[in-house]
This record gives structure tokens, sequence and C-alpha cells, in this order.
């Protein structure tokens, strides 16, 4: 079956002008990388390329036909030059007002892409409104939208190339109950619960300073100890970030020392599949909020046997809250430089020839 990129022009391809009217040569920008990226696509990838867009913009009232949209001209005339061409080009020119079917988010344009012959689900809308992401709803496809789930063209086409990289992971036992969920190219978004509120604060610095997005709920047997909720979630972590790497195609593979105050904190580690944890860090106190501090060697122990990763973690400093925080950030941004992908070399980070 085919695919389609359902691709909105104003604000996707071309700088949308505070006006919302790209009705002049000056107003005539398009988005950055948006060339180089719609080539890579072209070149690359099996999509075909539709345009949906309402009319606003580009001169419509003074240019009503569509042959005499001299921007409307200079983009598609631009990108065909770059080896970028659309297969389909669909422009509702209805008012808002009028609520025609035609109009995004409606689909009254798009009745040929619905009757069958295109695998919807495995299609994109892309866009930057809310519009554009009811629209893929509406259609039953996934989408892509700038400033909301990504955030430059790089991303769009990295993930259209390679795949999005989340993975869900159940882990259940008579001692734990945890449900995890990520995606490695989110922008931090955190939904975590785990009944300890220390421990909660800590995952939450993987999510934000990862630019993970990460979901994280937790029922563990606190009414016996902390031991099994935070050991057992260290193992679900560290199998769902593996899960979410898939084959590592294309990964930096390595990745951090960063000061916290008082506090040298560093995290080297090595998504290479070979699990080992070096740890040199010591607590004077007991406990960091409601959190054991002989816990957190328990839980980097679990994380790296369970995402099968060297983990080399040293820290220095007096205050002890510091000191674990700073891990934590460390941490979050080893993954991060880890796990960045590049889809020119697109390939496997080892001589091996696996990981």
């Amino acid at each position: 079956m085919k695919t389609a990129l359902f691709i909105d022009r104003d604000g996707t391809i071309l700088v949308e002008p505070a006006d919302e009217q790209i009705d002049s040569f000056e107003k005539f920008q398009f988005v950055p990388g948006v060339i180089r990226n719609l080539n890579f696509i072209c070149t690359k990838l099996d999509f075909e390329l539709v345009m949906v867009s309402n009319q606003d913009g580009l001169g419509t009232a003074s240019y009503p036909e569509e042959d005499f949209w001299p921007t409307h001209n200079l983009m598609l005339n631009t990108l065909k030059g770059e080896g970028v061409t659309f297969d389909d080009i669909l422009i509702d020119r209805s008012f808002p007002e009028d609520h025609l079917p035609t109009r995004k988010p409606g689909t009254g344009m798009m009745k040929k892409y619905m009757t069958g012959e295109y695998d919807l689900a495995n299609s994109y809308v892309i866009g930057d409104r809310e519009t554009d992401k009811q629209l893929a709803q509406n259609l039953g496809c996934k989408y892509l939208i700038l400033g909301d789930n990504v955030q430059s063209w790089d991303e769009i086409t990295e993930i259209l190339f390679a795949g999005e990289r989340t993975a869900s992971v159940r882990r259940t036992t008579k001692e734990t109950d945890i449900d995890i969920s990520l995606n490695l190219d989110g922008t931090g978004k955190c939904d975590i619960s785990t009944g300890l509120g220390f421990f909660d604060h800590m995952l939450e610095q993987i999510g934000k300073h990862g630019s993970i997005d990460l979901r994280i709920h937790v029922k563990g047997d606190l009414n016996v100890d902390e031991h099994h909720t935070i050991e057992d979630t260290g193992i679900a972590l560290g199998e769902c970030i593996a899960k979410a790497l898939g084959d590592k195609r294309g990964i930096e593979r390595y990745g951090y020392t960063l000061p916290m105050d008082d506090c040298l904190c560093q995290v080297a580690l090595d998504f290479g599949g070979r699990a080992w944890l070096v740890w040199d860090a010591e607590f004077k106190r007991e406990r960091v909020g409601d959190m054991p501090t002989e816990m957190f060697l328990h839980f980097f122990k679990s994380f790296s046997d369970a995402a099968r990763m060297n983990l080399n973690i040293k820290a220095e400093g007096d205050n002890e809250h510091h000191k674990i925080e700073g891990i934590f950030k460390a941490l979050a941004r080893s993954i991060k430089m880890a796990v960045k992908r590049d889809i020119y070399k697109f390939q496997l980070p080892s001589s091996k020839g696996v990981l």
C-alpha cells in the first residue's frame, strides 16, 4: 500500500509572517532546513508528498487564480530545482466562517486518500498548528507538528527515516507493579509516581535533562521497605531504554561531567551491549529525603545491567542532595549525548558490526 506525507504550507514549508499573509517577495522565506530535508525524503524514502493548505497567505487576495500566485510558484520552482516535487497539491479557498468540509482539519479535499489504497496508519501529517494535528486524527494518520512533538525538520526527517524511538515496559512481580513508557526523542515531559518523593524527583531529572518523555508509574511493597521499588524500577527503566534504542544504528553511543554547586559529578557511559558499573560515590547521610542512600548503588546497578550499558559514575562534594542530584543530571546528559542519531551516517558505531 502507498504511504503519504500530508504537508502543510504556511509555517511548515515557508515561514509565516506576523500578518499570516505571504503576499510579497519580501515576506518569502523557507523554514530552516526544509529544502535539504525534503530532498532527503524524496531521495531516500517512498512517501508520496501531498501539500494540504487552506488558502490563507501567498497573496490570495491580490492573485485569486493559482497561476498568478508568484510566491507560491516561486516556492514550487525552488523546491523542484532541488529535487523536490509534490505528487498532489490540495488548497482550499474557502473562509473559516464558511465551515466547509474541505477546509482543514476537514478531510473533504482528501477523499481519494481514504479509499483503502493508502496506508494511512503509517502516513503522516506534517504541520505547525493544532488543526494539522486534528487533520491527522481525522485521517487516522500519525503527526509531526513543529513546536509540539518535533522542533525542527531535522527531527522530522530522522523519525521518518529511522523510526520513532518509543518503548513501553510492564514489569509485574509479587513485590512491584511497574509501568514505564518513554520517547527518547521527546521534549522532557514527565509523569512519574513511585511512592517515593525524592526518587520521583531524581527520575524526573533523567527526563528533563535528557529531553526524554518519561512516564513511570510504580506500585511497590513500601510497607516492607523501599528496596524492591527502587531496584525494580531500575531494571524496568533499563529494559525500556534498551528496547527504544533498537539496533542502535546511527547513535553516538558514548556520552558528561557537570558541577552542581560544591559537587563535581561525572557520568560516562557506553551503550555497547556489555553491562558494567563502576561506582565511586560515598554518602555520609543514611537517607536523602525518603530514599536510603545505600539504594543508589542498587538502582544504577540494576539500570546498567538491564540497559546493557557500561556505566562509570563518580561524585565528589559535601552536600549529599547536590551530589546525588548531580549524578542523575549528568546521567541524563550522558544519555542525551549517547543516543543522538545521525541519519547521514546511519551505521553501527562499532567495528564488530553489532552492539
